[in-house]
């Protein structure tokens, strides 16, 4: 839980870089808080059949949406990589490239885009 608050202490930080362990427990996360928020729309009796969203859900991706950007930003950062590389996502197929990136070791030492978060204390 503590990687998951640290991407959300660096909410629209997209300078650095974050280690594998960030990026994959805010995702994890993320998708825990999509999934209760689904739950809550269908109880609450709010959510759209046809879209499959509710406004519950719609506050929680809304709100999670920045530090998402910033967290991948910041690990194709570890890889060495621009953030414009994020782009890649959306290309069907060739987005598998992008996901080889968030599972891909990060650069050892500094790099262009900062000192190597290895190195750095682990979050409290």
């Amino acid at each position: 839980m503590s990687w998951f608050l640290l991407a959300l202490r660096r909410y629209a930080e997209f300078s650095g870089r974050s280690r594998r362990k960030e990026y994959w427990f805010f995702t994890l996360f993320f998708v825990l808080a999509s999934f209760v928020a689904l739950g809550l729309d269908m109880a609450l009796g709010t959510l759209d059949e046809e879209t499959g969203f509710g406004p519950v859900g719609g506050l929680v991706t809304l709100a999670l949406l920045l530090p998402s950007f910033a967290v991948t930003v910041r690990r194709l950062h570890d890889t060495g990589r621009s953030g414009w590389w994020m782009l890649i996502f959306f290309v069907p197929l060739i987005g598998l490239v992008g996901f080889y990136f968030m599972v891909k070791d990060g650069d050892r030492g500094d790099n262009r885009f900062g000192p190597d978060p290895k190195a750095e204390p682990v979050p409290a």
